[in-house]
């Protein structure tokens, strides 16, 4: 095993829609010059967010092209709508910078720990059902799919117990810098396995 290799790892932010995970994520990836691996997804942008940046929009037959020639590790329809990981992407990407994050709802996050077991470490960001309501309707969600999203809440927040961190999120600059040294210790460590 080569010494890139050792030091791959796959940082995973979880957790029920509006808890800040794609925030926080963005901003420790941005702070610890981790490197981003977007998913695809069959659903319009919302407000705000950017192709190529958030995610991939595609057509619903390309993405059943995809699916159909394999390349999708994770593969799930949350809302009507079908988001997937392509695993040249991660494979991609873990070789070139070593060390990547990924923004995945827990189903997506369980099956990135399945793939690649102790390379993934999940970050679980949570806030209470009131908060991640509020913050959703803040960002102009549909307020049916606001409704969805907290059917899910539940489930999501169950999923807590399986992740290797979690985290409120009440405070953004407090959350991020916690996350951050968390994370800096993994990172430390496989720096350190170099000698």
């Amino acid at each position: 095993m080569s010494e890139q290799q050792e030091r791959e790892m796959i940082f995973v932010f979880t957790g029920p829609d509006g808890s800040g995970r794609k925030t926080i994520a963005e901003s420790v990836g941005a702070t610890l010059g981790i490197t981003k691996v977007i998913s695809f997804a069959t659903r319009r942008p919302r407000l705000g967010e950017t192709n190529g940046q958030d995610y991939h929009f595609i057509t619903p037959e390309l993405y059943d092209q995809f699916e159909s020639d394999g390349e999708f590790i994770e593969n799930v329809s949350v809302n009507g709508n079908r988001y997937g990981l392509r695993a040249k992407d991660i494979a991609y990407n873990l070789k070139k910078s070593g060390s990547i994050y990924l923004i995945l709802n827990p189903e997506g996050a369980h099956a990135l720990k399945d793939t690649y077991g102790d390379k993934v470490i999940r970050i679980f960001i949570y806030a209470d059902r009131r908060t991640v309501q509020e913050r959703q309707s803040e960002a102009g969600i549909d307020p049916a799919i606001i409704a969805s999203n907290l059917n899910q809440y539940e489930s999501a927040i169950r999923y807590q117990a399986s992740c290797e961190h979690a985290f409120e999120n009440y405070d953004l600059a407090h959350t991020v810098f916690d996350i951050a040294n968390t994370l800096e210790s993994y990172l430390q460590r496989n720096l350190e396995e170099r000698d």
